[in-house]
């Protein structure tokens, strides 16, 4: 059937201006409005009179307009285009559009027909979509999870939405039509147990397992599987928590329709559509399933009404819907059995109005958050009174501490240490009690109980918790106790101590108790597990404050030992440079007697032999003298030592000042007595052999002697640049005492080497070994 022109301009007329969407026609030579329908005037709020004084670039944003130009200049020769753009209505809002062109004649104006559509609230949600009409498509993009549909019959995934190829990193091309859902699966025994009860029941919800992806990485997810009918063909859907972004397929719109009103109807959150007076419009299976209720129940009925009958806990919930914002809300929700249930909820604004609401019932997470919460309260607790326990080392306090900690603690009447000795006879060590009861502490308790057995259990490590003392089997001479203290129910754990870390095990220390006495009482099992846990801390505390008074006890007895051998050391060093006082002028006396002899002499060569000997003695007087004065008594500085040592021999022999100078190179270095006194002798004859032979005739010289420590051996050398030893002498084996007494002092007195050097003079190189004290006394010994 043909229509006449007046008919077709008319159909498009009435299109034109009852199109529920905004529509345009413009120049499309100078961009000028030629007409707007109702739509446009109230979407944007321009009266049609202002639309047809502007021109299409003023709807956009000014930094828009150079690219709305050159898409227009790119475009001009194009019949159809569309395209995504900003839009400024008149109060300046900015809303995102998509628009469809088309070329049209328009009277006499070469012009386009432009039908738009506002994306912006569906850009909030998610990505655009394409088709705004299509509303199961926007619920399925609002879920926050994913989700894949596989075969039946070989497992073959049919259909994933975005949120899994993104979880799975796989490209749609890759997963869709190509992988089997069992490569998803770490483990094949959970497929093979889900699909074992998928057939028993027909549908399975959050079985949690691992999956793997693209590259192998491995992740937990919590799954939930439901049969359905897809494309006629049997398959599964498979859903996973926590998901937001889904695949939107490119198929038509009527199967993607379809596709997702099957999803809903089996997915496992609550899903509920309310329009924008509050009216229900369409709840899935799950909500129905979950809450008790049946759509048809709120025909006539506010849902929130029913569901939060409270009303300042309803305005709770219809603000946070009111809020609009993208995030989790927990509510205490009635279901139909008058039972609150535990939920949390989202909610998703679309463009008409309507708002979306996603449930899904948290019981179970809230229940675990509440353990979690307790047992971190508890944990926190017992770190406060593991602290208070240890921040003495005193027994007293760290038990009183305890005591009063743990009544507070657990919320009881009574809490006691009862310590035994080594009879098994109890004493109560420390008590914190409520006013008004019987206080125990201090007070003579004749318990025979423990010494009769029947205490047994609690030398073998068993702890009790006793709801009622007369239920719980006690022996009568046990109840008569507990009555003198108004005990109706209490809590019993030993104290064990190890016995040594040589050799593994335990032995009790006494009990720690919590009395109930205003009642009986059904104790928790983690409130004697805590108490249990008590007393390892107060194990610990106990046996470090045994430590520490034994280890007090045994520095106290290490001090005064201490003292002693002080004293003691103290006295042989006061008696020892006693000693070496005396001998040091013993060794005066006579070198005294000595010169007095040579006065007596007339004898020259007489004379020089007895000042030869007298140095030598003054030599050893010398050694002497520095160790009663010395700070250590069995060591001698030999630098001090060799210094005094050779001024000595300069004043002896009478040297002229300036004709002989004398050079020292001396490290500090400490030798023991036999080691000190060969050295000076040895240094004695080989300074006096140069001052009377190197250098004849008054001759001006240099005497020098230089000492040092290296690799735990001591390297002395004594130099003159005097006329030097004859070539012929044989220094070994000669006449002369001093070079025979050098030589038999360093080679067995000191067990070193010595060499001689006539190069420019005379000089003597002597190697020989440190001994210390010890050492020293060591070989004296052997």
């Amino acid at each position: 059937m043909l229509f006449s022109e007046n008919e077709s301009q008319r159909s498009f007329n009435f299109l034109f201006s009852k199109n529920p969407n905004p529509m345009w026609v413009y120049n499309q030579n100078n961009l000028q409005f030629l007409d707007v329908n109702e739509a446009a005037v109230v979407h944007y709020g321009y009266s049609r009179e202002e639309f047809l004084q502007m021109r299409i670039s003023d709807v956009r944003p000014s930094e828009d307009v150079p690219l709305l130009l050159e898409y227009l200049r790119q475009k001009h020769s194009s019949l159809d285009f569309t395209g995504r753009w900003r839009h400024q209505r008149k109060d300046g809002q900015i809303i995102d559009v998509e628009i469809f062109t088309q070329t049209i004649d328009y009277g006499n104006y070469k012009a386009r027909l432009v039908h738009i559509r506002d994306i912006t609230e569906h850009k909030q949600i998610e990505r655009t979509l394409q088709q705004s009409e299509a509303r199961f498509r926007v619920i399925s993009e609002a879920i926050p999870v994913p989700f894949i549909i596989s075969r039946v019959s070989d497992g073959l995934i049919l259909y994933a939405n975005t949120e899994s190829l993104h979880t799975f990193q796989f490209s749609p091309e890759y997963l869709v039509n190509r992988k089997k859902v069992v490569d998803l699966y770490h483990n094949l025994t959970d497929l093979e147990a889900l699909l074992k009860v998928l057939n028993q029941q027909g549908f399975i919800h959050n079985y949690e397992l691992q999956l793997k992806k693209a590259d192998g990485t491995r992740f937990w997810a919590i799954a939930s599987l439901q049969y359905l009918v897809f494309n006629n063909e049997s398959a599964i859907l498979t859903v996973f928590n926590d998901i937001n972004d889904r695949k939107n397929a490119e198929t038509k719109l009527q199967e993607q329709n379809e596709f997702l009103r099957i999803i809903f109807e089996n997915i496992p959150l609550m899903i509920a559509l309310v329009n924008a007076n509050g009216k229900l419009q369409w709840v899935n299976q799950e909500w129905e399933n979950i809450l008790g209720w049946k759509f048809q129940d709120f025909q006539t009925r506010d849902v929130l009404e029913v569901l939060y009958p409270n009303s300042e806990y309803r305005q709770d919930v219809i603000n946070f819907i009111q809020s609009a914002q993208r995030i989790w809300g927990d509510f205490k929700t009635q279901v139909r059995d008058g039972r609150l249930l535990d939920t949390s909820w989202t909610n998703v604004y679309l463009s008409n109005g309507q708002i979306i609401g996603i449930g899904q019932d948290i019981t179970e997470r809230k229940q675990t958050e509440l353990a979690l919460k307790a047992q971190a309260e508890r944990e926190q607790l017992m770190r406060t009174v593991a602290q208070r326990i240890r921040q003495s080392l005193n027994l007293q306090d760290i038990l009183n501490a305890t005591v009063q900690e743990v009544r507070d603690l657990l919320g009881v009447d009574r809490v006691v240490v009862y310590q035994f000795n080594s009879e098994m006879i109890g004493t109560i060590m420390a008590e914190s009690v409520e006013p008004g009861w019987t206080v125990s502490l201090g007070v003579e308790i004749p318990d025979t109980c423990f010494q009769t057995g029947a205490g047994v259990e609690y030398y073998q490590g068993r702890k009790r918790a006793i709801a009622n003392i007369y239920e719980a089997g006690l022996t009568d001479c046990h109840i008569r106790l507990l009555e003198q203290f108004e005990v109706k129910a209490n809590l019993v754990v030993p104290i064990l101590l190890e016995v040594s870390s040589q050799n593994p095990g335990s032995h009790i220390w006494g009990l720690l108790i919590a009395h109930q006495c205003s009642g009986f009482r059904e104790w928790e099992e983690n409130q004697l597990d805590l108490l249990d846990r008590v007393t390892v801390q107060l194990a610990i505390a106990i046996q470090q404050s045994s430590i520490l008074a034994q280890a007090q006890t045994e520095l106290l007895q290490r001090q005064k030992a201490q003292i002693k051998l002080k004293t003691a050391l103290a006295e042989k060093e006061v008696l020892l440079k006693e000693v070496h006082h005396r001998v040091k002028n013993n060794l005066q006396i006579v070198s005294s007697l000595l010169q007095l002899q040579s006065q007596t002499l007339k004898d020259p060569e007489i004379i020089k032999v007895l000042r030869e000997s007298q140095n030598r003695i003054e030599s050893i007087s010398l050694i002497h003298k520095n160790l009663y004065t010395s700070a250590n008594i069995g060591q001698i500085d030999v630098a001090d030592y060799i210094n005094n040592l050779a001024a000595s021999l300069l004043i002896s022999y009478q040297i002229c000042p300036g004709k002989i100078s004398l050079e020292t190179d001396i490290d500090s270095v400490s030798l023991n007595v036999d080691q000190a006194i060969a050295c000076g002798l040895v240094i004695n004859e080989l300074i006096s052999n140069a001052l009377k032979h190197a250098f004849p005739n008054q001759q001006v010289g240099t005497i020098s002697i230089a000492l040092h420590n290296i690799d735990n051996s001591i390297e002395m050398t004594i130099r003159d640049n005097g006329i030097g030893l004859p070539d012929n002498l044989d220094w070994r084996n000669t006449d002369s005492l001093g070079l025979s007494l050098v030589h038999d002092l360093v080679t067995e007195q000191l067990e070193g080497d010595i060499t001689l050097e006539r190069d420019r003079g005379t000089v003597f190189n002597i190697k020989f070994t440190q001994l210390t004290l010890h050492s020293s006394i060591s070989n004296g010994s052997s």
